[in-house]
């Protein structure tokens, strides 16, 4: 089976985040409609710092929902991002400054 192009910018991630090992936490929240709705894709922890995904392809662009999610993390402080295939290798630069 093809791997969609939101799925090969979720594998780009994890691939970055792994270059972190064992101090960085993170699941892929499944919803299945008794969930939250618009929950970012990939959330975590790393070096006590709260961060969230939302994942994107092409052009693809964020759901109101998604921004009010993505609003709130920021709002308590958290990190919140939206990446693509355009700024996915910015992800490992992103959690540095977390150390």
């Amino acid at each position: 089976m093809a791997l969609t192009p939101e799925k090969k910018v979720k594998n780009a991630i994890v691939k970055q985040l792994k270059l972190f090992g064992d101090s960085v936490y993170y699941f892929f929240p499944a919803t299945g409609g008794f969930g939250r709705s618009g929950v970012p894709d990939i959330v975590g922890c790393f070096n006590g710092k709260f961060w969230a995904i939302e994942c994107k392809a092409g052009k693809n662009t964020t759901t109101a929902l998604q921004d009010r999610e993505l609003n709130a993390i920021r709002n308590a402080r958290g990190e919140a991002w939206v990446i693509n295939e355009e700024n996915v290798d910015a992800v490992a630069l992103m959690f540095r400054k977390f150390l």
